[in-house]
């Protein structure tokens, strides 16, 4: 089965060579899809090694997994790191962050302590960040997190009643679209260090309209976690997978929630 996904792509050339090396499905009876039922004693080769394959209460479960472990850790960072040290805690974990994101988007294995080590890490961003806006900006976060979840519920709403599809020339867009973006806020933020201003993130109507343009990308960057899974129960990867699917959920959750409560921020005044 092909897709449209890069790196799903790569992980159902991954499955195909574990396939290939003698795992199957597993399953009862033996029907297709499902592992033989091989004899074992004296005289007669040994089963081959079987595994499961992923299925969405997987995804959903690990993505459950990964929220919680953020959320803790979160609620951690918000405790435990001084009020002088926010800045450093935030773009060391942005940067740990991004560096863990591309290695296992690009890498050909799923390694769910990898993942977990991106939750956690992730973590300490979103308590840093969320800390230094809530004492800006009373309750400011609460609103963020019912937004960013309202949204994800949405998007989901949407996929499953086909509103939104992930076609292959969407999925090619969104992916160059977002890439756009990235580079843009790299350059930003290099910008910025330098002690140049180019009105993106200062509060200006040109700053509120990329904020709102990024929350749209990051919305629909969801289409493409769904297709994600979809693809994957399709293809019939191995369980651990469901890890990546995970991984790409919680990416756009934290994108989303970040840039949220970026663009609420501009509203509340110089109070």
């Amino acid at each position: 089965m092909k897709t449209s996904n890069p790196v799903l792509a790569r992980l159902g050339q991954a499955a195909e060579r574990e396939r290939a090396a003698g795992y199957a499905p597993t399953g009862p009876y033996g029907q297709p899809g499902y592992p033989q039922q091989y004899p074992t004693q004296a005289g007669y080769p040994a089963a081959p090694p079987t595994v499961n394959t992923m299925s969405v209460d997987d995804v959903v479960v690990k993505t459950v997994t990964l929220l919680g472990v953020l959320g803790v850790t979160a609620a951690a960072a918000w405790m435990l790191i001084p009020d002088a040290l926010l800045g450093v805690a935030w773009i060391g974990a942005a940067m740990v962050g991004l560096v863990l994101g591309l290695i296992i988007s690009f890498s050909r294995m799923a390694n769910p302590a990898l993942v977990v080590a991106y939750a956690l890490v992730e973590g300490v961003l979103v308590g840093a960040v969320s800390k230094y806006f809530e004492t800006l900006y009373e309750g400011i976060v609460l609103q963020a997190v019912v937004a960013s979840f309202g949204v994800f519920f949405l998007m989901a709403m949407l996929y499953k009643a086909k509103v939104i599809r992930a076609t292959p020339k969407f999925v090619k867009g969104m992916i160059a679209v977002m890439a756009g973006l990235f580079a843009v806020i790299m350059i930003n933020l290099v910008l910025s260090l330098f002690g140049i201003n180019t009105g993106l993130r200062d509060g200006s109507p040109l700053a509120i309209g990329f904020s709102l343009v990024v929350i749209v990308v990051a919305a629909l960057s969801f289409v493409l976690s769904f297709k994600e899974v979809e693809d994957g129960v399709r293809m019939g990867l191995p369980q651990r997978y469901s890890w990546v699917a995970a991984f790409g959920i919680l990416v756009s959750l934290v994108w989303l929630y970040i840039e949220i409560l970026r663009l609420l921020s501009y509203f509340q005044g110089d109070d």
